[in-house]
């Protein structure tokens, strides 16, 4: 399994619209970055947030999830409190190739203010816009900055072709938009 460069990642975001919308180089001006990068995509988040909040004392649940655990905010920048959580989704809609499993790393700005990113892997054929969690590890509050650079996608492409893809499965999360709630 190799690690897939910017010339394939451009390739297969232009004539298969693996990404969109794609932007073909990194863009930083002023801003975090964003992008095709030399083995990788950073993907921006959009303004579209859930923070969690314990106002009505709710419990998580991910086999029964309650939407007064949250509350949604539209803004350019998202404040997570201390030591708190908030979802988030990538601007960007993906669809992987069969032979490809993608995995997310966070970036190095946001990982040095104690903003941890995550993502789990994107199987084969799985397609979407990317839900993004933020967990916020200081005692201070934190910025999530909208329409700029959250983390830095990956494409590993296998040796062969997988038996059976997410697409195969059905999967739940399957051509989800906006930000997605757990489901069971």
């Amino acid at each position: 399994m190799g690690i897939m460069p910017d010339t394939w990642i451009r390739e297969m975001a232009q004539k298969q619209g693996m990404i969109e919308p794609v932007v073909e180089n990194q863009k930083r001006d002023g801003m975090i970055s964003y992008g095709v990068s030399s083995y990788g995509y950073d993907a921006r988040v959009s303004d579209e947030f859930r923070i969690f909040t314990n106002v009505d004392s709710a419990v998580v649940d991910p086999k029964a999830f309650a939407d007064n655990s949250f509350v949604e905010r539209k803004t350019d920048v998202c404040v997570i409190p201390p030591n708190s959580f908030a979802l988030a989704r990538t601007v960007e809609y993906f669809r992987i190739p069969r032979d490809t499993l993608v995995i997310c790393v966070g970036k190095s700005t946001y990982a040095r203010c104690g903003i941890i990113v995550n993502v789990t892997p994107l199987e084969p054929e799985w397609e979407g816009h990317v839900t993004l969690e933020f967990s916020n590890t200081t005692p201070l509050p934190a910025k999530i900055y909208a329409n700029e650079g959250a983390c830095q996608f990956l494409f590993l492409k296998g040796e062969s072709v997988c038996e059976t893809s997410y697409a195969d499965r059905a999967g739940k999360y399957q051509g989800q938009t906006g930000v997605t709630l757990p489901r069971l």
